[in-house]
């Protein structure tokens, strides 16, 4: 019988939880439409209602103040715009700053202009240069519009957790905007949009075991929001036209839910993740563990070896029945340096293998991973040996 396969990359996807399949047949089931008055869609809506009180207690926000979208990559483009509006007046955004280690998407900029878009620095684990950011924001006219600064809340690849309430005290001083990127931190570490001190907040479903094409974007208040990417029929209260995406909305709030009640298993991920490590330097003396030191999320692992390329890495794990991903799930099939090693000043030649683990996974599972990574690693050491004799 051939061996079970470890899926060891949940920060790419979570495998989708029971709950949350169960409530999206449970939504397909229905024939509905939510904006429908009669009964059929009253209780079509009824299901996004509920979700949407689930997503809110995940972030301690009124449920008023969740927007639904496709995903993490619209709710970006729809609050990464220069275009707001304050009731009725228009509030103008005329400077993005973004974190060098932020996710594609957001490190794109969203509606915004490359000229309208600065880069902050971090440090050599990848958290934000504090003092950059006062720099800049001291340096912009606020005659020219405000300044709105996206700020991951832990960094996908690294799992590093970034300064965000310092940076939010520093933003609020100078009476900018603060965007926060949350995707890969529920279920994972406690959330709140106030406690953060962010204006927004962006999520993605899938990543914490809903499933793929459903997202929100969450607000601080229901005054001041992004003009509309979509428009259209209204729903979302304007705020993002097109029929709601019932079912997936429905297994986001079971997957919110489920979030929420799984923080306190946060220290048992922590010890799986520091034996992996512990296992791995063992073995592997000369690994290099990027960000180590630092506060990082509980599941993730970043790893370099040196004289071995992550893409030869990740196809020889794959070929001993591991799913790990060479950096981010966006761009880990594509040919290119990590730009968050890079950006940290790390050597990013050869790639790094990220490691991200969910509450589901044993020490079984742990042992078994650390027995495929000795053997991918005595083929490097035997073929560095080699080639150093040659």
């Amino acid at each position: 019988m051939a061996r079970s396969r470890l899926y060891f990359d949940y920060n790419a996807t979570a495998p989708l939880l029971p709950v949350a399949r169960a409530a999206m047949i449970e939504a397909m089931d229905l024939p509905g439409n939510p904006s429908s008055v009669h009964g059929e869609g009253r209780s079509a809506r009824a299901i996004v209602s509920h979700a949407r009180d689930r997503v809110a207690r995940l972030l301690d926000v009124p449920a008023a103040q969740v927007s639904f979208t496709s995903g993490a990559a619209e709710a970006a483009s729809h609050v990464l715009t220069p275009d707001f509006r304050m009731g009725r007046a228009p509030v103008r955004v005329s400077l993005l700053l973004v974190c060098a280690v932020e996710h594609a998407v957001v490190h794109a900029g969203g509606r915004f202009a490359a000229d309208q878009i600065t880069v902050l620095g971090v440090d050599s684990d990848g958290r934000l240069d504090l003092a950059a950011l006062e720099a800049a924001l001291k340096a912009h006219d606020p005659a020219s519009g405000q300044v709105m600064l996206a700020l991951q809340v832990a960094n996908n690849e690294t799992g590093v957790v970034q300064p965000v309430r310092e940076a939010a005290a520093i933003v609020r001083a100078h009476h900018g905007l603060l965007v926060v990127d949350a995707v890969q931190a529920p279920g994972r570490m406690p959330l709140s949009l106030a406690e953060l001190g962010a204006d927004f907040m962006i999520l993605s479903a899938h990543k914490l075991g809903g499933p793929k094409g459903v997202g929100a974007l969450i607000s601080a208040g229901e005054t001041l929001m992004p003009a509309p990417l979509i428009t259209g029929g209204g729903q979302e209260k304007g705020h993002r036209s097109g029929t709601e995406n019932l079912a997936g909305i429905a297994g986001f709030g079971a997957a919110a839910e489920a979030a929420l009640g799984s923080l306190e298993q946060v220290a048992a991920l922590a010890r799986l993740r520091d034996t992996m490590e512990a296992g791995m330097r063992e073995a592997a003396p000369d690994i290099v563990i990027h960000s180590g030191n630092a506060e990082r999320l509980a599941n993730t692992s970043f790893f370099s070896l040196p004289g071995l390329k992550a893409e030869t890495a990740q196809i020889a794990f794959d070929m001993e029945g591991v799913a790990v991903s060479a950096g981010s799930a966006c761009s880990s099939g594509k040919i290119g340096e990590s730009h968050v090693l890079k950006a940290m000043g790390a050597d990013a030649g050869l790639g790094a293998i990220r490691i991200s683990l969910g509450h589901v996974h044993t020490d079984a599972e742990i042992d078994a991973f650390l027995e495929v990574f000795r053997r991918i690693n005595a083929r490097r050491v035997e073929r560095l040996g080699a080639e150093a004799a040659a």
